[in-house]
């Protein structure tokens, strides 16, 4: 069977300019001409196996990020965006949108701010009773947006950060209680630690940090080592943040909670700890949840993240929904990408783990592009502590190419090698290219449509 071509001429680029190298330096290193380098670096020849050698021998390059990257990312999201009807007769090809994530990664992530702003603009229109009265400002992309954009392009791995949390954890020897620790290193700085039964998880003020019993231990141990990411480690997340260079202070704000988030979960599980537990437990959600004092959500969103260079883990997609089926947390490290707008797939098993509380739901899943998966959905309820309190209710689904399934215990007794094990799940019915789909909302915008008033089957529509 032919090997794939390897284009990588953005990456090549973007590793010639972080290592300060001209041309002409790079390539004399790689041991290539200048007119060979060019074209690689201009994608109009691959990167040969004595280069990717060249790369990790004279630069100690993890070669595995010249395939990663960002370009299945841009591909999906652009298909997305490309989907909204006001593209519908101009829509370019699917071979040109790799193009252009791949030679012009800037020039489409500036489409897709374009077309953000496009939409807002046009939701804002179409809600005449919220614009009247408010001043005319530019569309831009809203707080939450911008800062999940920074994550999801980040990889969902912030290596600084990272890195700094499993320093704390272990420092002075290997491990310890994280929360004792969290108390002895708050208390250095001044700050004592108090529980109280009070409605707030976590509230700061002067020297005092109170969190509240009512909280899972999981989740009080979680807000104490992201306050102490807070206190501790200002000058790095602050930092962090000067490179995203945020559009506003609102997401700067809330992009520095998120930063103290991914603090708390690399401290309470770090990395090279974790992922060796992970190896050898394959993977098992619960025996890892109880070794690491962590709740199922915090174990599955932690291993979504295990993407350092030259030690990555299992490549996983991470997603959370509401009951309406809203995401509200999503990543994938893995080819698999989540719609930007709207719900998921209603054929995935995430929606039916709301039906079956407390039980882990196992699905192989086929998405339109042919890749298989190993897709597992639970339930999670968020207890308020109180009788009077609001119960707050999602479903999380964790899930991994089905060639790495031999490394889940999950996949035990499955049968990967049946065809017709695997349940067909899409992205968003706008781009899903499916035409018998019995779950189908809307049809796909890059198709043409025949309406049979005589005849009706599973749609009121066929799909060419």
């Amino acid at each position: 069977m032919a090997t794939q071509k390897l284009y990588a001429g953005a990456k090549l680029r973007e590793t010639r300019t972080r290592l300060g190298l001209t041309q002409k330096a790079f390539a004399a290193k790689l041991g290539v001409s200048l007119p060979y380098l060019n074209q690689m670096e201009n994608n109009h020849r691959p990167v040969s196996a004595a280069v990717v050698l060249a790369l990790a021998g004279e630069f100690g390059l993890d070669v595995t990020e010249l395939s990663a990257g960002d370009a299945e990312r841009l591909v999906s999201d652009m298909r997305e965006a490309l989907a909204d009807p006001v593209f519908a007769d101009t829509a370019p090809p699917l071979a040109d949108l790799r193009l252009a994530a791949s030679n012009a990664p800037m020039l489409a992530r500036a489409f897709l701010e374009l077309h953000r702003a496009y939409r807002q603009g046009h939701e804002r229109l179409a809600s005449l009773d919220e614009a009247l009265g408010r001043d005319e400002t530019p569309a831009r992309a809203s707080p939450w947006e911008e800062v999940r954009d920074f994550f999801h392009y980040c990889d969902n791995y912030i290596d600084a950060v990272d890195r700094a949390a499993e320093h704390f954890a272990e420092a002075d020897g290997a491990g310890g209680d994280p929360e004792a620790r969290a108390r002895a290193a708050l208390a250095r700085r001044g700050i004592e630690v108090s529980y109280s039964d009070r409605a707030e998880i976590r509230a700061m003020s002067g020297g005092r940090l109170v969190l509240s019993t009512r909280a899972a231990p999981e989740t009080r141990r979680f807000q104490l080592l992201h306050q102490l990411a807070l206190v501790t480690q200002n000058e790095l997340l602050e930092a962090t943040l000067d490179l995203a260079r945020f559009q506003t202070d609102a997401a700067r704000a809330i992009a520095k909670i998120g930063l103290a988030n991914y603090f708390a979960g690399a401290a309470l599980l770090p990395y090279r700890a974790f992922l060796e537990a992970a190896q050898e437990t394959r993977h098992d959600l619960e025996r890892l949840s109880d070794r690491f004092g962590a709740s199922i959500e915090q174990v599955s969103h932690r291993l979504s993240t295990l993407q350092r260079p030259g030690m990555k883990g299992i490549p996983f997609f991470f997603v959370r929904v509401d009951q309406a089926g809203t995401i509200t947390k999503r990543h994938s490290a893995t080819r698999l990408q989540f719609a930007r707008f709207g719900g998921a797939c209603p054929l995935w098993n995430v929606h039916r783990a709301f039906e079956t509380p407390g039980r882990f739901l196992r699905q192989l899943a086929e998405t339109p592009d042919g890749v298989r998966y190993l897709c597992l959905a639970r339930d999670v309820s968020k207890p308020g502590g109180s009788f009077h309190a609001p119960v707050r209710r999602y479903a999380i689904c964790l899930g991994c190419e089905i060639s790495h399934a031999k490394g889940l215990v999950y996949a035990d007794d499955l049968d990967p090698a049946n065809a017709r094990a695997f349940e067909p799940i899409g992205i968003s019915c706008r781009i899903c290219e499916r035409r018998d789909c019995h779950q189908r909302s809307v049809p796909p915008l890059e198709r043409r449509l025949h309406v049979d008033p005589d005849r009706r089957g599973l749609l009121p529509y066929d799909i060419d």
